[in-house]
Order: structure tokens, then sequence, then C-alpha cells
């Protein structure tokens, strides 16, 4: 894989502690695909996070799959689901959530939230600290 061309590869590694639920944020700033219908640029945040099992995603990989649909045409509402869709299947994670926040466009901002959750898996309850 070049580090300077977009890669449809997801590269994985094993969970060092796959006997513990923890949770791998990442914020993804600055991820670009075209609107289908213009073809201008449409600018996203996006919020991945997930509770992994076996695997862990390695950040370049990531990287450079997200760089693959800068020249893409895709709806919000699509391309997060892509997205989710990839990393769970690629995963196979405990539970899975990404938030794609889309910049304003004609007065409109939209955030976009796809989840998995692996079967019978079931969130710890939170913790409340005084």
């Amino acid at each position: 894989m070049s580090p300077t061309a977009p890669s449809r590869e997801i590269e994985l590694f094993p969970n060092p502690q796959p006997g513990r639920d923890y949770t791998i944020r990442m914020r993804i700033p600055e991820f670009t695909c075209l609107c289908p219908r213009t073809g201008q640029p449409d600018f996203a945040t996006l919020e991945l996070e997930y509770v992994p099992d076996q695997l862990c995603i390695e950040l370049k990989s990531l990287k450079l799959y997200i760089w693959s649909f800068r020249d893409r045409g895709a709806f919000h509402e699509a391309v997060t689901n892509e997205i989710a869709d990839l990393l769970a299947a690629a995963l196979k994670p405990r539970f899975l959530r990404l938030a794609a926040r889309f910049n304003v466009r004609g007065g409109i901002d939209t955030k976009v939230v796809a989840e998995h959750r692996q079967a019978g898996w079931v969130a710890p309850p939170p913790v409340s600290l005084p």
C-alpha cells in the first residue's frame, strides 16, 4: 500500500486486550466526497468509536481508505452507512458507531449516525463517580 495514494483496503491487527471491553474513539476531520447531484465537494468530520472484539484497525490504512472517497459521488446517508458496514464487516467489533457531521450546505447541516452491535453484546453500565 502506497502512503501517498488512496486505498480501499483495510489493515487490521490483533486486539491486545480481547478480554476487556474498552472503547476506541477517532475523530477524522478531513473527510470529503462529492455531491452526486452537483459534483461539488462535501466536507465532513467523521467520529468513529468502537469496542473491539478480536481485531483493531490500523490507523494509516483507515486514513487511506477514507481518502478513497474524495472523488466519489455519494449521498451523506449512503456514504456513512457504506463506511460503517465495511468497518463492521472487517473488524467484527462488539459495538461500532460512526457519526458523520457534514458541513453546512444551503443552510442545512447534516449529521448521520450508523451503528452496529454484535449479537448478544450488552454495553456495561455507565460508572458514575462522585
